[in-house]
């Protein structure tokens, strides 16, 4: 018999082996004849049916199945056949299941999917796993599904629609009979509800839910992104007319509940574009010489209280979205951009960490509750770096927000170096205990009025962005440690961060050696030593977003939950989000908690604000996912202007299919086909992360140059392919 035939046998075998296992544990309590076997798993033919009576009695002498009468088959009592996982859906039509509690995940073929979509939860019987191989299975249930509304082109036919949904994960088309197509036209990008999927179609059947309009056009491809992830592009009417009727007048009774902190000199410093102010720092000398620094925040839950549609809709939001030409606000526009807003020269309600702090950036005294402020001044980060840089308040019209030139008091321009000399000493300690500083560069767009983008342009943190990222720092987590400490211990929100995977530095140093890098393995603190120098040393380096990138997907996922283990990047025991809450609702919920404890409350519901933790994790992780998708939108765009200019990039992924190549300039990244480099044959390297040719031994490998041209761009597929060039000779980045 030849190998070929061999191998064909042996296949079968297997398959009819599986299809025993499904058809007995489908029904577990049932014995069955072979005919009845036969049947469920359509084996007609005279030779497969004969290989399932021999393979019945195999399996019931290595006891493996019972035989509970003569003839009639059962499944062996287990309860670790069936489990319930997640689907982890690919692009070929395959998954995975991921379950918790399992070291490997349960490897699902095509047609053993059985409707199931990515993200569903779902039962899976797991094959008897055979020796060397990895564990495969059959999904047997939809537990439940992760979302039923996807954004697809229809495609219309004289009677009904299908609707081509634009996910790559999503294998199947919807049927959309005509009654239930609307105002949609052929051709048009919509949203489709699955309404059922009955058990003999080929399709599941749907109804158009909402036209998004002409694919390519710019509002429809932003809408889109969002519908992707289930994010909402506009409030509900009566959400906004509840928000509308909410008195946001500043009250003398309120005012004498809280701190009054209205005279004390106070600012905000945020991007020159900012339309929300959330924070706010405030500044006086004491007797003592010690300084009083304030850590103002929006009070926001004197507003959004619980129990209303409105703190329903901003709990269900959970984040505000940020995507390259606008925002999607948590809340409504009368609380993000107003009453919650601390502007200038308006009383606003606070929630506040006061400090006292002497001249080496020591806490001596912390206080926290309500507070009520006016804020004096309003900088953009320009300015203050302005401030700092050349220790005087003259302010440019070039980098003014007030369109004109401008004088900063002594009294401001002196608080702002104070906190500017104090944070940088309060930095150097958090890095001494081994934080991690993570200032990846990251791509911004100038748009004309179109949103169509002009250019591209880099935001880095300087001096100005790092003062308040540390007095916001210093505020979470002193917060977090001021109800983390007390006994008994309470319920409260944490915003955690775990060690890094250790496999994943392992692979970062093999990758770094290319450039002549390395990291300490010699203990906890030496990694965090060497992962920052490695950091500092890629700096202005045309490895340095490939390394930034990569060092940060060898760390943990940050997210939210009431059991505390410290924030690893930040070397914190204690740590929460407390400072944004117009954006993020897990600070609403800190405020809560917080002023609950204050207030002398019991501990809260653990089980409550865990699954509100959960949530709110998932919602961050669905608005990054839009966001990281609106700026390709915006690069593809940018680049359908350049389709004849050769760029240098940097190789940024190898793969079987091809090589990713980011742009040295302007950050795109797009991929080359390996079907599309001439000349030879490409074979892929996973070890080596590198492509070779079989007959030149041309390497690509991770981390070269290469000159590339735009050779497609596709928006609504969010695709941008290279042609490859060559290698780039003038120039070696690993010199």
């Amino acid at each position: 018999m030849s190998k070929r035939n061999k191998k064909a046998k042996n296949h079968r075998k297997n398959e009819i082996t599986k299809g025993i296992f499904t058809v007995l544990e489908k029904d577990p309590k049932k014995s069955f004849t072979y005919k009845q076997i036969a049947s469920r798993i359509h084996i007609t033919d005279a030779h497969d049916r004969n290989q399932l009576i021999k393979r019945l009695v195999q399996l019931k002498e290595k006891k493996r199945i019972l035989e509970e009468t003569r003839g009639h088959y059962k499944a062996i009592a287990s309860t670790k056949t069936y489990q319930t996982g997640t689907v982890d859906l690919t692009s070929r039509g395959n998954a995975y299941i991921v379950i918790e509690g399992m070291d490997d995940d349960v490897f699902i073929p095509s047609n053993k999917v059985n409707k199931a979509f990515h993200k569903d939860t779902v039962e899976v019987y797991v094959f008897p796993q055979r020796k060397g191989k990895k564990l495969e299975g059959e999904i047997t249930k939809i537990v439940s599904r992760n979302k039923t509304e996807f954004v697809g082109i229809v495609d219309m036919q004289k009677d009904f629609a299908f609707i081509r949904p634009t996910d790559p994960r999503m294998y199947t088309d919807i049927f959309v009979s005509k009654d239930k197509v609307g105002k949609a036209e052929d051709g048009d990008k919509v949203i489709v509800e699955i309404t059922e999927w009955p058990d003999r179609t080929d399709s599941p059947f749907g109804e158009i839910k909402e036209v998004l309009g002409k694919p390519g056009e710019h509002n429809t491809e932003i809408h889109s992104i969002l519908a992707e992830y289930g994010l909402p592009h506009e409030f509900p009417l009566e959400v906004e007319r509840y928000a509308q009727q909410l008195d946001t007048s500043i009250k003398e009774e309120e005012i004498a509940k809280r701190r009054d902190m209205r005279n004390v000199l106070t600012c905000t410093i945020d991007p020159k574009d900012a339309k929300d102010f959330d924070d706010a720092l405030s500044f006086q000398v004491l007797e003592n010489g010690n300084y009083e620094i304030g850590v103002h925040i929006a009070d926001v839950s004197h507003y959004l209280q619980e129990d209303t549609i409105l703190d329903d809709e901003a709990y269900e939001r959970a984040t505000s979205v940020y995507l390259v030409d606008r925002v999607v606000p948590m809340l409504p526009e009368i609380l993000s951009n107003n009453a919650c807003s601390l502007r200038p020269n308006e009383e606003k309600y606070t929630f506040s960490a006061v400090f006292e702090i002497d001249k080496n950036a020591t806490i001596i005294n912390e206080w926290f509750g309500r507070t009520v402020i006016n804020s004096n001044e309003r900088f953009a980060y320009e300015e203050a770096q302005h401030i700092i840089e050349t220790k005087q308040g003259d302010i440019p019209e070039d980098i003014s927000i007030r369109n004109s030139s401008y004088i900063v008091s002594d009294e401001v321009v002196n608080a702002t170096l104070t906190m500017d000399k104090l944070a940088k000493i309060m930095r150097a300690k958090r890095m001494q205990s081994g934080a991690i500083s993570f200032d990846k560069v990251e791509v911004r767009f100038n748009l004309n009025e179109e949103s169509e983008p002009t250019s591209v342009y880099f935001k880095e943190a300087k001096d100005a962005n790092k003062l308040i990222e540390e007095f916001m720092l210093l505020a979470n987590r002193k917060v977090a440690a001021f109800i983390g400490k007390q006994k008994p211990e309470k319920t409260f929100v944490y915003r955690i961060h775990d060690d890094p995977n250790e496999e994943k530095l392992f692979a970062l140093n093999g990758i770094i050696s290319r450039f002549g890098h390395k990291l300490d393995f010699k203990d906890k603190k030496s990694i965090s030593v060497s992962l920052n120098k490695l950091l500092e040393d890629v700096k202005g380096q045309k490895e340095q977003n490939l390394v930034d990138t990569l060092a940060i997907r060898t760390m943990s996922k940050a997210t939210y939950t009431t059991n505390n283990i410290g924030h690893y990047g930040l070397a914190f025991d204690y740590y929460s989000h407390f400072t944004s809450p117009i954006r993020r609702y897990p600070d609403v919920m800190v405020h809560r908690l917080l002023q609950h404890y204050l207030d002398g409350g019991k501990t809260a519901n653990a089980e409550t604000y865990e699954e509100k933790c959960k949530h709110s994790s998932e919602m961050e992780i669905l608005a990054s996912r839009a966001e990281r998708d609106s700026i390709k939108y915006m690069q593809i765009k940018f680049m359908q202007d350049h389709q004849d200019k050769e760029f240098v990039g940097v190789i940024s992924g190898v793969t079987e299919w091809g090589i990713y190549v980011e742009i040295i300039e302007n950050k795109c990244e797009g991929m080359v086909s390996i079907r599309d480099i001439k000349g030879d044959y490409y074979i892929f390297d996973e070890k080596e992360y590198a492509i070779t040719g079989e007959k030149t031994n041309t390497t690509y490998q991770l981390g070269d140059e290469v000159i590339v041209m735009v050779k497609n761009t596709d928006l609504i597929k969010r695709h941008l392919d290279f042609s490859l060039i060559g290698i780039n000779e003038k120039v070696s980045i690993l010199e």
